[in-house]
């Protein structure tokens, strides 16, 4: 059995491999169509590596016996993530194709959909697909936005910094971790950032247009933390709440407030209690 274990773990281990040669693969195609300056290529190497590490990590640690045909989705994504990155990182000296930049953006966006459907179908679903899943939309809005601050100014950073800053805000304030319902309406505005910084990115419109389009996708996101942190924080409050009075009715099991008897006359005895006047012996 624990060679069996062993096996299932290289065949895991192997699949992440395979995806990082994939990703060089792509960057050298890429190089090759468009003659990649250094700044991409080193960017797109550094994804493809850190990638790599970061999720042979993950599987190492979840104890997955098959990556399953979700994550190889996800993985085909981050691909295709890190040439939308390399060609971002390359952008500062030269502008990429807008057809090829849209077209790998448009691909990564539409299989965002793909590989939570394929989970629930083949009963694959896990917590390291779902956090996979996550970390790529979140660097690819990221990547986006840094994009499109180029034409439009820093403020852009915010939609893709914004849940970084949660993340982190979250190592301090321990109850901004925990874990959210499910919500409609969460999952439809993170989808829409994606859409609206890819629309503005793609520079078919004014610029003021584009600026009032990724201000829609700005005041959206805003709402949607804000909305998130709110229940979190009453969340929180109202747990603390409720262990302030269970730890009062522990001090007081009745849960009556405690009765104060007055002090007896000096020189008198105490009165009895019931139970010691019914054990009280009668006189003879």
């Amino acid at each position: 059995m624990a060679l069996n274990n062993t096996y299932d773990a290289r065949l895991v281990q192997q699949e992440t491999a395979v995806g990082a040669g994939l990703q060089v693969l792509l960057l050298a195609l890429l190089g090759t169509a468009i003659g990649m300056g250094p700044a991409g290529w080193l960017t797109g190497l550094a994804f493809a590596i850190a990638t790599w590490a970061v999720l042979s990590r993950a599987l190492h640690r979840s104890r997955l016996r098959s990556f399953g045909p979700a994550n190889r989705v996800t993985l085909g994504r981050a691909i295709l993530v890190g040439a939308v990155t390399a060609l971002v990182a390359d952008s500062f000296q030269s502008s990429p194709p807008v057809t090829l930049f849209v077209g790998l953006t448009a691909v990564a966006l539409i299989l965002d959909g793909v590989d939570g459907k394929v989970a629930r179908r083949t009963g694959t679903s896990s917590a390291l697909g779902a956090r996979f899943d996550m970390e790529v939309d979140a660097f690819l809005i990221l990547v986006l936005s840094v994009y499109v601050s180029m034409s439009l100014g820093p403020w852009v950073l915010l939609i893709g910094g914004m849940r970084y800053v949660f993340v982190a805000a979250a190592r301090v304030l321990p109850w901004l971790d925990a874990p959210l319902p499910p919500s409609t309406a969460r999952k439809t505005v993170a989808a829409l950032q994606g859409v609206l910084l890819l629309v503005a990115a793609a520079d078919l419109l004014p610029l003021l247009a584009n600026a009032g389009v990724v201000a829609v996708a700005l005041t959206l996101l805003v709402w949607s933390f804000g909305r998130d942190v709110l229940w979190l924080w009453r969340t929180s409050r109202g747990q603390q709440d409720g262990a302030v009075k269970a730890a009062g009715r522990a001090v007081t099991p009745t849960g009556a407030s405690a009765r104060i008897e007055p002090a007896a006359p000096a020189g008198t005895a105490p009165p009895l209690d019931v139970s010691e006047k019914v054990l009280e012996p009668v006189a003879g």
